[in-house]
């Protein structure tokens, strides 16, 4: 990817809370290329995958025009979907930023939890 000049705040870094739609690209990526569709799940199942958990460490800034690659491998795939991220820039080979995320399986219309995440995800993600 590459640091868009919207991305940036005043002081000419990447707005911490960018980082995060960084991680969501590389979420999606990572479900698209095993071939789970999330929401698929919600139009066939009435099942949704909210975000439960996230953590971020910044140790470099990202800069307008920086091309980075944001990785994500997932840690767990049974009661929920874990994923750590990494991104780093791709000129350096610098780590710029560490982050995890977490999310569950809910049932609607009744926002009940599910207690496990259904067993194609898990099998397709690997775990």
């Amino acid at each position: 990817m590459k640091v868009p000049f919207h991305d940036l705040d005043p002081m000419q870094v990447v707005w911490h809370g960018n980082y995060f739609k960084y991680f969501d690209v590389a979420r999606f990526g990572l479900f698209e290329s095993v071939g789970v569709d999330l929401y698929g799940y919600l139009e066939s199942r009435q099942m949704v995958f909210p975000i439960t958990r996230s953590s971020i460490k910044h140790i470099l800034p990202l800069r307008f025009d920086d091309t980075f690659v944001c990785r994500a491998t997932v840690t767990e795939a049974r009661y929920k979907i874990a994923m750590d991220f990494e991104i780093r820039r791709v000129d350096t080979g610098e780590i710029c930023t560490r982050g995890r995320g977490e999310q569950v399986a809910v049932r609607l219309p009744d926002m009940n939890l599910e207690f496990e995440i259904p067993p194609e995800i898990t099998r397709a993600l690997g775990c």
